[in-house]
């Protein structure tokens, strides 16, 4: 029916999907050889039309399905294409692609970067970005693992290799890491790690497979006991009266000193410049206005409603001491105003 597509067929070993999974998704950002992704991050139940139509047998194709070996629904993991076979007689060289990275912004890199470059792994083949494992899509992991496939495609006679730091830098999911190590042996890349409980070179096979499954469960539950952990210390903290944040830019005295000042007939811009922030970030700096009329909003509701804040207060200590607030008339009487 169509000869043209009839001309340009693959192989019959290769599906449709295949095919499309040979051109990165420029939609959701899918890279060659991944099913493409929902918002949500899990692989979606078909391939989106703007990449399925790079393919000049599909063009006129209204769907192409994802199948079920790629797990529609199901939280994204890699696809797993045939292996590039390699030709013993070519000779063999290592490359290295380095990624390294932390979690927060207040975090730093040098530690990793050094590592990676102490290694022999030049700077321009360093990947590194500051993002929680929380965010499934990361633009700079995707980027080195684009980039070793494309290594390995254009020299499949080298030895590719992936090196991190330590195996927590990849993620700390067990499934996540496991999907990862199944995908970088799909494509005959190696994992390299330079420290942590695994550190040299990733064995897919054997008991090297079982260990590795084994730290990365061990790296998960590491990351919920320290959750928990963190949890545990900020209710302790909160129930001491200690709460986190930032110190109040509008320290009791300075609200002190704007009610007296405005009770003179000042108003807030002209007490403004003489405030002076004690701590924080922006110690021996003005405070804006905003925060004065904020400071003073939250002064009038208080004074407003005094016995309501007390019962609060009142009410917050009993529960988190176990115990049940006995209601009290005067609360009632004010929530019913």
């Amino acid at each position: 029916m169509f000869p043209e597509a009839d001309q340009q067929l693959s192989p019959a070993d290769r599906s449709d999907a295949d095919d499309v999974e040979q051109q990165a998704c420029p939609k959701c950002g899918a890279q060659p050889g991944s099913p493409c992704r929902s918002r949500g991050g899990a692989v979606a139940s078909a391939y989106h039309t703007r990449r399925f139509t790079m393919v000049p047998r599909l063009k006129k194709t209204l769907r192409v399905p994802t199948p079920a070996d790629r797990g529609p629904g199901r939280l994204w993991r890699p696809g797993t294409p045939p292996l590039v076979p390699i030709d013993p007689a070519l000779p063999s060289a290592d490359i290295r692609i380095g990624y390294a990275r932390c979690s927060t912004l207040g975090q730093e890199l040098n530690s990793q970067l050094d590592a990676l470059s102490n290694h022999g792994i030049p700077r321009d083949k360093i990947f590194s970005e500051k993002i929680s494992t929380r965010v499934r899509v990361r633009s700079k992991f995707e980027a080195a693992l684009a980039a070793s496939r494309e290594i390995k495609a254009h020299a499949p006679h080298c030895r590719v290799i992936f090196t991190v730091y330590e195996m927590m830098r990849l993620g700390r999911d067990a499934a996540e890491l496991t999907a990862l190590a199944d995908h970088l042996t799909a494509h005959g890349l190696i994992l390299e790690m330079l420290a942590g409980p695994l550190p040299g070179i990733y064995d897919p096979t054997g008991p090297g497979r079982l260990l590795f499954a084994f730290f990365a469960a061990m790296a998960e539950t590491e990351r919920e006991n320290i959750r928990e952990s963190t949890l545990e210390g900020l209710d302790t903290a909160a129930r001491k009266g200690k709460h986190g944040g930032r110190p109040p830019v509008i320290t009791d005295d300075m609200l002190h000193t704007v009610l007296r000042r405005r009770a003179s007939g000042e108003s807030v811009e002209q007490i403004q410049p003489d405030l002076i922030i004690p701590t924080g970030k922006r110690k021996g700096q003005n405070p804006s206005a905003a925060s004065i009329y904020r400071a003073l909003a939250e002064h009038a509701k208080r004074e407003a409603y005094p016995e309501a804040v007390d019962q609060a207060h009142a009410d917050f200590a009993a529960l988190t001491g176990g115990e049940v607030p006995e209601p009290r008339t005067e609360a009632k009487a004010l929530t019913t105003r």
